[in-house]
């Protein structure tokens, strides 16, 4: 089934994405619609166009594929299901994810995957192609987070102060630059042994197959994992009598 999106409310778009039956729903001329898809379980879902903040909020296992970018706040809490951007994301994608997988082919803004969290077989993952600007992984307290830089040679694919504050989960930075700035002290950057990558080669080929990049070229590349070293960070900072 095909929607025309143009300048209908967020409100109708969903009701209409809930009540359809279809195998497969086509959003089209979609225009800046906030929370598309807020909540939806059990649906395949292609969107053309830019959809607006907070897309995929609360998502809950769905297959939804952007064909475009997206803006702020993509994957806010997503519980499961798979989220696939054919662009760039903008500020906070995957704000508090506790489970599914959001593939970015291009770039994000600041604050990817702040707030991330894990329990139990629920794990979130999200991968990122280009480059994720500065506080990645911004108190990420579970789940991975991987940064492929795909189109950067001479710095590192991330912005300034990764993983501030980070209590849990991995991040894996692809990158043959010196080891990132900024790294906090309570975070351990090093460089990722074969066995480490083999830990995320299922979320490389699945950004592979989605994108049409080779897997096995991707791997090949040098990546700095970064680890947290306690489990709470700011211990340092509090007055205690």
């Amino acid at each position: 089934m095909k929607i025309q999106a143009g300048d209908k409310h967020f409100q109708a778009l969903n009701e209409e994405i809930r009540a359809c039956q279809d195998e497969l729903i086509e959003l089209e001329d979609v225009m800046g619609q906030r929370y598309l898809c807020s909540g939806l379980s059990g649906r395949k879902v292609r969107i053309s166009g830019i959809p607006g903040n907070a897309l995929c909020c609360y998502l809950d296992d769905c297959e939804v594929e952007v064909l475009g970018n997206a803006q702020d706040a993509t994957g806010d809490t997503m519980n499961a299901g798979i989220l696939t951007i054919h662009g760039h994301c903008g500020d906070a994608t995957g704000y508090a994810m506790r489970g599914g997988m959001i593939l970015v082919e291009g770039n994000v803004g600041y604050r990817a995957g702040i707030h991330m969290k894990a329990y139990e077989t629920q794990v979130p993952v999200l991968v990122v192609g280009g480059e994720a600007g500065s506080f990645l992984g911004e108190y990420q307290a579970g789940g991975y987070i991987v940064v492929l830089g795909l189109n950067t040679q001479d710095h590192a694919p991330v912005g300034r102060f990764p993983a501030a504050g980070m209590h849990g989960g991995k991040i894996f930075l692809r990158t043959e630059a010196e080891m990132p700035f900024d790294i906090p002290e309570q975070v351990v950057a090093k460089e990722a042994t074969e066995e480490d990558k083999q830990e995320i080669a299922p979320f490389v080929e699945k950004f592979a197959l989605a994108f049409g990049r080779d897997a096995g070229e991707i791997l090949a590349g040098r990546f700095i994992v970064l680890t947290p070293n306690s489990h709470n960070p700011y211990r340092s900072m509090y007055v205690t009598n």
